[in-house]
């Protein structure tokens, strides 16, 4: 059995959103990001930041990370 659209809740909200943000001169676009849940994960991130740490630019790249994060203290 096919589905019916739903024109008159949820999807004609989202359009009407859609075309607001349009008006202003947006526009929508697609990320994709690591996902945290997943189980190579943690093992990925580590062999990263080990990778990092052994770097002969550790310290000043390290003080790089530092000065950012001084700015929104």
């Amino acid at each position: 059995m096919a589905k019916q659209q739903d024109t008159s809740g949820v999807a004609a909200r989202v359009g009407r959103y859609r075309k607001r943000m349009r008006e202003q001169g947006l526009r929508p676009i697609q990320m994709w990001v690591p996902d945290t849940r997943h189980s190579d994960f943690a093992e990925e991130a580590r062999r990263q930041s080990a990778a990092v740490a052994a770097s002969k630019h550790a310290a000043e790249d390290q003080a790089f990370i530092d000065s950012l994060s001084a700015e929104d203290a």
